[in-house]
This record gives structure tokens, sequence and C-alpha cells, in this order.
């Protein structure tokens, strides 16, 4: 397949003269790219090749897993690395190596991309996963990255992250797909946007390919105003040419964008901020503002059912020397009083274009507590978290499972949703990476976004 370039078979053997041995192939992600390692000659197999970290898994692939983060890496895998997903084994013959390949696939998150290689590694590279279609790597190392990339359902069923970190991982999938069908001869590959291949006709179905797959992220979360506006830039920008290779750029290019957008509206909050705040829920916009503006005193909700805010608490407790609290949303408004805070800080999943901010719920709650008290309630979000101008404006509240809430016999209904609306009027500043935005702001960027859909219709 594209990218392995080995002559390795990915296929189920019984020749018993073939060993069997499981291995792990751990994907290390940092922003959009992923960690890739070129093998030394210290290794046994494929050295002088490309693949991830790598490594035997002799009884737990878990724990292997996570070893090799360590000894390759230098990473502390259980506080530096987040596990995001483990794949289906699957099998690679090597019959020139007389070995039949168990291979354990894992995707993990990491804070830095600063490592230390061990005498396995010549070189490495944090690369777009899609630099693997075009390498000479291990064998079938795309195929281990099929088993845990991202996907539509992924970004449908993802209820642990905020909505900046949703909107990447569709952008991945954009990327990876408009990358596959340039590899698979579907693109013209050159991008120089003539939208050729072997034919219109062939070129006019792969396109209509990759549409469906951005609408199917769009489908995915219509609550997530942030993922509709970069899935929308992307395909936008690449609509006239309709060239597989311009949309895998396009997508690249808008998760460095929105790397880069959510660093600096953290960086323009932080200012603002006074030496005591109070925040909910988990967005790491927020966080790294708070992280930055280093504040006295910390409040935090615990955000029910989800309970987001605990993580959130536990990384100011280890990122910061503030004094901090971490309290029940029902306490909340009462610790804003005693505790003398001087600033609520929340993210946003949408900010509707006349200003409502649609957020995790209780933030609606906290606002308002806020404001009686008299304190200042800031929004810090990127712009392109802004609806478009004239979308529908039913706010999709995302309903969890009734039994967070009670699972007995009662004839009664739960609601349990995961966003709730704060009025325009309970929010003093929506911080942005383009500045402090007014309704007028707002609305200005809301009508851009409506542009960047006219790809839609």
């Amino acid at each position: 397949m594209p990218g392995d370039r080995n002559g390795a078979e990915a296929e189920t053997e019984t020749d018993t003269d073939l060993t069997e041995t499981h291995v792990v192939t751990v994907f290390l992600r940092n922003g959009g790219d992923v960690l890739l390692l070129r093998r030394s000659d210290a290794v046994g197999s494929y050295s002088g090749r490309w693949g991830a970290v790598a490594g035997h898994a002799d009884g737990d692939p878990q724990a292997a897993a996570r070893e090799e983060i360590r000894e390759e890496t230098g990473l502390d895998p259980e506080t530096e690395t987040t596990l995001v997903r483990w794949g289906d084994p699957f099998e690679v013959v090597d019959r020139d190596l007389g070995k039949r390949w168990v291979v354990h696939a894992s995707l993990f998150d990491c804070q830095s991309r600063a490592i230390e290689p061990n005498e396995e590694t010549t070189e490495y590279e944090w690369a777009p996963p899609t630099a693997i279609l075009r390498r000479e790597t291990v064998p079938e190392l795309w195929t281990s990255y099929e088993r845990v990339r991202p996907t539509p359902e992924a970004v449908a069923a993802d209820r642990d992250h905020g909505s900046a970190y949703i909107s990447l991982r569709a952008l991945e999938v954009l990327r990876d797909e408009a990358a596959l069908a340039v590899e698979g001869g579907d693109g013209d590959g050159n991008g120089d946007g003539d939208g050729n291949s072997d034919s219109d006709g062939k070129a006019t179905s792969t396109w209509t390919a990759l549409e469906a797959v951005a609408r199917e992220l769009l489908e995915a979360r219509p609550s997530m105003a942030v993922v509709t506006n970069r899935v929308d830039r992307a395909v936008h920008a690449a609509s006239e040419s309709a060239d597989p290779a311009a949309l895998e750029r396009t997508a690249h290019e808008g998760i460095n964008r929105a790397t880069a957008a959510d660093a600096d509206a953290a960086a323009l909050a932080a200012d603002r901020f006074p030496d005591s705040v109070a925040t909910l829920s988990r967005s790491g916009t927020v966080a790294a503002a708070v992280e930055r503006a280093d504040p006295v005193v910390i409040l935090v909700a615990e955000s029910r059912p989800g309970r987001e805010g605990v993580g959130t608490a536990e990384r100011f407790a280890e990122t910061t020397d503030a004094t901090l609290t971490l309290t029940t949303d029902a306490a909340l408004a009462d610790r804003l009083a005693a505790t003398g805070v001087e600033a609520l800080v929340v993210g946003a999943d949408t900010v509707l274009p006349d200003g409502q901010v649609v957020n995790k719920v209780g933030t609606r709650g906290a606002a308002l507590a806020a404001a009686n008290e008299g304190v200042d309630c800031y929004v810090v979000a990127a712009s392109e978290k802004i609806a478009p101008a004239g979308a529908d404006d039913a706010v999709d509240r995302e309903e969890r499972d009734p039994a967070e809430v009670y699972d007995g016999d009662a004839d009664l209904r739960v609601a349990n949703p995961t966003f709730d609306v704060t009025p325009a009027e309970s929010v003093d500043a929506v911080v942005t990476e383009r500045g402090v935005l007014d309704t007028d702001g707002i609305g200005a960027v809301a009508e851009e976004h409506r542009e960047l859909g006219e790809w839609r219709r």
C-alpha cells in the first residue's frame, strides 16, 4: 500500500515456519503532527526506514507501549502523554525475515515536542501523518495509523474534549482523506489547481466524495460552530480547483492556523486577568490563558455531570502556584461571593451572532452569579467559534445519558444537557485572537463565516 514500499504482506498466514511476534506501534501526536522516527542500525529489523515509537509486546501491549514511549523519547507516559485510542491488532507477514508480526497500534496525545531519542533512532521529525504515505517506512505503517486515526464517527462521539480540540480532529479527517485521494491516483497530486486526473468524471467523483466527508463532519457536531467554520474554511479554499491536493494543503494550514489562534487568544486574554479568577469545565484556551496570567487565587467548578473541571483543577495544581479551590457547581455562586474572586473566565463552544454564548452547562448560572456579585465575566475563544450569520439559531444542547442523573423507576423526565446559553449582556468581554469583539465585531465575523459555507449551497 502507499508509503510502505517494503514488500511485506498484510495478510493472515498459517505457515508453520513463520515466527509470530507481537509488537506495538505507538503514534505520539502534538497538534496535528505525529512523531516519526528513522530507525538506526541498532534495531534488529528495517534499519533506515521511518516508523513510530515501536517495540516488542511481551505479554501486555499496553504496558509495552508506555515503556517504549519512555525508552525511545524520554517522555513520562503517565504525566506527559494521554491515551487517545487503541487499535484492533492486525497481522503483517514478512517471509524474508520469517516473521508474522502481530501489530498493536495506539495513539497518544503528547504535551511537548521536546524528546530525547535513544540509540535506536538516527533522526526524528514531527510531521503530518500523511507523510507516511510518501516515505519508505516499516511494513504497513499507514495501516497502523488507520487503526487509530480520527474519523467522523470519533468526532461525533467525543464527549471528553472541548470544541477546539474536536475541530482539529475534524481537520485531520479531511487532510487524511484528501491525501489518500491524492496518493490513490484520484487527484493530480500537484496542487496546481487544475483538478485534472485520468478523467474529468473521476476527478469530479473524487471531489464529491471528499465533500461528503466534510458534510459528515459538519453533521457530527452541529452545536460546535468551530467545527463548522474550520471545515468550511478548508473546503471553501480548495473548492474552486476541486483538487484533493489543494484540500490536503488547506486542511493542514487550517490545523496550524487553529493552533496559533487559540494561543493568541489565550495571550490576549491573560493580559486582562486579575490576580483571582474562577472558571469551569475544560477549555485548553482558557487554561493556557490562566497559566500565562499566573493568578494568586483560582476557583474551579467541577462541571457535572462529566466533571471536566476536576481535570482542569489538577492541571492548575501542577502548572501554577496559585491557592487553588475545587468546588461543586451548586456552590460556585457562594464561593464567588465568599472568596473575593475578581473575574470569571470561561470558554465557548459557540458564540452566536448576537453575542450569546453556548458553553458547558453551568456557564449561564456562573455568569449570572458573577454579574450579581460585580465580578467580570470574560469569554476566551478563537474567533472561529462564532457561528455563521443566518445559520439555524436553534441550539443543540446535546442531551447526555439520562442515567447520569437518574436511573430509578419513577415516571419523570430527565434533562441532562451538555450545553447551556449565556445571555450576551452577562458577558463583559469576548476575547479572541483578533482582540476583544463587541456585538458589531461578532456580527462581522459571523458574516465572514456565512460566506465560507457557500460551497454547501
